[in-house]
């Protein structure tokens, strides 16, 4: 039981990562999701930095500044990537390739730079949740394959995978909570412009603000925490698949809150991502090797 509580973990993140498109539903159609983003980092991180420096578990002097700056600007990247390549090729395309293309890529580099071979279960599970969300997207009546916007969600698919196995690192010389503080800080920083170049009045508007705070504290505070407590003990690979729990948690939000119906087609996506993330969930998959 104890292997499957890391796993389990992850899967909590992404399940709270999966509330975040119905969540935003309640937000004004004008607000730009680059303008979403840098207002979910900066809450959750800014709090959660207040808090840890009340506490004083964070120490600048001795703190590892290039692994949480690479963390930063791969979660700050990530953000106006994967909107972009939305925007650009439609929400279908955009969030298979973004989506899809990140375990891959974490287990790639996992195997070329960190030689950690892929086990069977992590194989067999990343085909069957990257078919699964493929199937679960891309039946719609219309789909717009623009290269731009595919190799956008590419990059945002490798920045994602760069960030969790970054993250593995960062978790090797300091706790959870303030690597997540630190990280989430700095990349709202870097964020910080879209609140100016876009209208971000709706932010501070009563009505908004119950929102922007599940936002910010349930769906990146808490959700990355729980990621990373569970990466502690879970391949960087492993991790990425399981955050494909993420698409599942959305199309079922989608029908029970927000009243979509799926063609038999998505159920069948549905069905083959919680196959892939129950088989990667229990096959106790270990890994020997110490990141230094």
């Amino acid at each position: 039981m104890k292997t499957i509580i890391p796993y389990l973990l992850v899967l909590f993140a992404a399940i709270l990562w999966g509330t975040t498109g119905t969540a935003q539903t309640f937000l004004p159609q004008t607000a730009q999701p680059l303008t979403i983003g840098a207002s979910r980092l900066a809450i959750g991180g800014f709090s959660l930095l207040i808090i840890m420096l009340i506490m004083k578990k964070i120490s600048f002097v001795t703190w590892p500044w290039k692994l949480t700056i690479i963390a930063a600007i791969c979660m700050a990247l990530f953000q106006p990537l994967f909107f972009t390549s939305v925007r650009v090729t439609g929400i279908a395309i955009g969030t298979v390739v973004a989506i899809g293309s990140a375990p891959i890529f974490s287990g790639l580099i996992e195997w070329l730079f960190l030689k950690l071979k892929p086990s069977r279960a992590w194989i067999m599970a990343t085909a069957l949740s990257v078919i699964g969300c493929a199937l679960l997207f891309l039946n719609k009546d219309a789909l717009t394959v623009n290269p731009v916007g595919v190799t956008l969600s590419l990059f945002a698919g490798f920045v994602f995978a760069i960030y969790t196995i970054v993250s593995k690192f960062l978790l090797a010389k300091v706790e959870a909570i303030p690597a997540v503080a630190m990280t989430f800080s700095i990349s709202a920083f870097m964020l910080m412009p879209f609140l100016f170049i876009f209208d971000s009045s709706w932010v501070v508007e009563p009505k908004n603000i119950g929102t922007i705070l599940y936002l910010g504290i349930m769906t990146t505070s808490a959700a990355y925490i729980l990621y990373l407590f569970g990466l502690k003990k879970v391949p960087s690979s492993s991790a990425v698949t399981l955050s494909l729990g993420e698409p599942l948690t959305a199309a079922v939000l989608s029908v029970v809150i927000v009243g979509e119906v799926l063609s038999p087609i998505s159920w069948l996506g549905v069905i083959l991502l919680l196959g892939g993330i129950i088989v990667l969930t229990f096959s106790g998959r270990k890994r020997t090797k110490q990141f230094e």
